[in-house]
């Protein structure tokens, strides 16, 4: 019996560096061939790319998909569906569910649960606390994504707050550790500070001051020098600040980097400017900071001071997002619109297409030691996205997928669009419509 097998003719591929017209034949999982003219078998269905450009899938390295004990928000398989929409073909998830991801048996419940739901390739992070470096240690480098550590009271009991523990933490695990970083004794004055003029219905805009400047950077360059000391290796997520850029460097090749860092679609779109529209539906854990804090960011993403652009795709429900700023809930969603936001940018002259490839697919792939993803390469797994670069389409409740429902981009016009989306060599998703079966696996690791 013939594997399935489907050719793709007269692509714009953008991969590693370059763009040109290539002809990509996919059979079973994988590639197995990428020319400037592949000739159709009888075999293969072929899908007419012209006009079109054919980028890798994206890997998102950092979501909140809610399930298990959150699952009024999101599940595996809602989120993982408007992912691939989106033009993500694997994730890895964060730990701070309910019950938390702090030990194997819950990891592997995990596991179990995506086995069977996720559109998407998936992958978990595992998390770390004041109390469970015994566990810690017990990780498989091959099954586990990295280590999460919270240094920020985003995420309640998770905290990581014991300085013996986290220099623990750090000089014993190989894992690379990635890290929320936002001081917890600086926020806290701050909010109390707010809380005494305003109580709970303090002004959105008061956000940025509360999670502020002061809290992420003291954060991040004590980790930062914790790392140097004991040679871990830390991944920064969501950079908010400029001065924060300032602690990182691009002259080591992403694989031998033992620091590297990530910045966010919400960080590099919004402003402070942007409170007085779109309110706490832009609250986020860092906060949206200065019009000068995105600028700097995208000057470090473009000079590789910023290594992996993701989503912390966060959703809640609209009703928890409406409440008083000390009850509405930090996060929203956004793996739909992340790809799309992104290559939004290269039409405005932000990024080239090479570039915002390199930070969505490739380096996400290198930095995790991912196996066979990332690239359009021979022999490796066929996780590819089709987009329409002149197809504009606006952001409205009846086009949006995620299980909450709502959309920071509401009202967006985007100019390009996700039309196919490939998941380990079939075609998962196609101008709207979804493949109903799965198709996602385990994400693996080459360490």
């Amino acid at each position: 019996m013939s594997k399935n097998r489907t050719l793709i003719k007269n692509a714009l591929v953008v991969n590693e560096g370059s763009t040109g017209n290539n002809d990509v034949l996919i059979e079973g999982d994988f590639i197995v061939q990428v020319a400037p003219s592949i000739e159709a078998s009888d075999q293969d269905t072929v899908i007419d790319a012209s006009g079109k450009l054919l980028l890798p899938g994206m890997i998102d390295d950092q979501v909140h998909f809610r399930e298990p004990g959150l699952t009024h928000k999101g599940t595996i398989a809602t989120e993982s569906k408007a992912a691939i929409a989106g033009g993500i073909t694997s994730f890895i998830e964060m730990p701070n569910t309910n019950p938390q991801t702090t030990t194997i048996e819950e990891f592997d419940k995990k596991l179990a649960i995506a086995a069977k739901t996720s559109y998407a390739n998936y992958n978990f992070m595992f998390g770390g606390t004041n109390d469970n470096l015994d566990e810690i240690l017990k990780i498989d480098p091959k099954k586990v994504a990295a280590l999460k550590l919270f240094l920020g009271s985003s995420t309640g009991n998770m905290l990581v707050d014991d300085e013996e523990v986290l220099r623990n933490i750090f000089s014993n695990t190989k894992l690379r550790i990635a890290l929320h970083c936002e001081d917890e004794t600086t926020i806290r004055k701050n909010l109390a500070d707010y809380k005494a003029t305003y109580g709970d219905d303090i002004p959105i805009e008061k956000h940025p001051e509360i999670r502020s400047e002061e809290a992420c950077y003291i954060s991040s360059s004590n980790a930062i020098e914790l790392a140097k000391e004991t040679g871990a290796r830390v991944h920064v997520f969501h950079l908010s600040t400029g001065k924060e850029t300032g602690l990182f460097e691009n002259k080591t090749p992403l694989k031998n980097k033992q620091i590297t860092s990530e910045v966010c679609l919400h960080h590099l779109w919004f402003s402070d400017e942007d409170y007085a529209t779109k309110g706490t539906h832009i609250k986020w854990n860092p906060a949206v900071k200065t019009a000068s804090d995105r600028e700097q960011l995208w000057e470090a993403l473009l000079d590789d001071r910023i290594d992996v652009i993701a989503t912390d795709h966060a959703p809640h429900t609209i009703d928890e997002k409406a409440n008083v700023y000390t009850k509405a809930p930090s996060g929203g969603p956004l793996v739909q619109h992340a790809m799309v936001g992104i290559l939004e940018a290269v039409t405005l002259g932000k990024i080239s297409y090479e570039k915002a490839v390199q930070k969505m697919c490739h380096n996400p792939a290198i930095l995790f030691d991912i196996e066979k993803r990332g690239f359009i390469k021979e022999g490796y797994y066929a996780d590819l996205v089709l987009v329409s670069p002149e197809a504009s389409w606006t952001v409205e409740k009846g086009n949006i997928l995620y299980k909450c429902g709502w959309s920071p981009f509401e009202g967006t016009t985007f100019n390009h669009r996700v039309t196919h989306t490939f998941v380990n060599g079939r075609l998962a998703y196609e101008n709207g419509n979804f493949d109903n079966e799965l198709h996602g696996k385990q994400l693996t690791f080459d360490r």
